[in-house]
């Protein structure tokens, strides 16, 4: 796997993940020069190439200098996610079929920002984590867990069964600066055009809603996601 650009790639350095190499761009500055001294601490073998080269690695042209390469993905399961939750303060986001991987990326930065416990995609109809959502992450893939099940229903049954309150967010709900947000609790976010699918929404306990005051009809699903993560921490501060 190919983790791209100055911000992704320092953020990877700072984890235990097993890097094989760097390409870095010839006579390095400013923060590739920072980058370069992180990579000899930790003894990771550096190839200096022209601009050209990165260019020809690159897979979306913003490598910034800089690329790395590591093994694929780790994911971890929903248990380990579960385990790494304090003790009646539990917080996982779910994703349901979330399919744009710059959606997925900005999920996973703003989870792991508000010190979420981890983030639970589906393995089918779902963006997996690729380089393009590990750089869009802003490299915050690579400080959180991330499980990739095959039900997201049945997801939603262990949490419950393990004293998690669920909570789809969606139109129509309650509008969420009423709702509690403390103990054990799990956000769900919809795909960006169906939303937290019925069966879904209807094994949550509650279903959540942003209050617009526009005329369009629906956020972003990482910006909802967002506003509703942080109302999280704001009421379990």
């Amino acid at each position: 796997m190919k983790t791209e650009g100055r911000n992704p790639v320092f953020e990877l350095l700072k984890t235990d993940k097993n890097i094989d190499k760097l390409l870095l761009e010839k006579n390095p500055q400013g923060s590739l020069k920072a980058i370069f001294a992180e990579a000899r601490k930790k003894n990771i073998r550096v190839q200096f190439v022209d601009k050209k080269v990165l260019d020809k690695q690159s897979e979306e042209g913003r490598h910034q200098g800089v690329i790395a390469y590591t093994t694929d993905f780790s994911y971890a399961s929903l248990d380990e996610i579960i385990s790494a939750g304090k003790e009646n303060s539990g917080f996982i986001v779910l994703c349901d079929g979330i399919e744009d991987v710059h959606n997925l990326g900005s999920i996973i930065r703003v989870a792991e920002c508000a010190g979420a416990d981890g983030v639970v995609i589906p393995s089918n109809n779902s963006a997996s984590v690729t380089e393009a959502v590990i750089r869009i992450s802003a490299g915050a893939a690579n400080h959180i867990k991330v499980a990739k099940v095959n039900s997201i229903n049945r997801a939603v049954d262990e949490l419950k069964a393990k004293g998690y309150w669920l909570y789809a967010l969606e139109a129509d709900g309650t509008n969420i600066y009423d709702a509690d947000l403390t103990g054990n609790i799990a956000l769900v976010v919809g795909g960006e055009d169906s939303g937290v699918r019925k069966l879904t929404r209807e094994k949550c306990d509650f279903t959540l809603s942003i209050p617009l005051k526009g005329k369009v009809n629906s956020l972003n699903a990482s910006v909802a996601l967002g506003i509703a993560a942080y109302e999280a921490v704001r009421k379990r501060q």
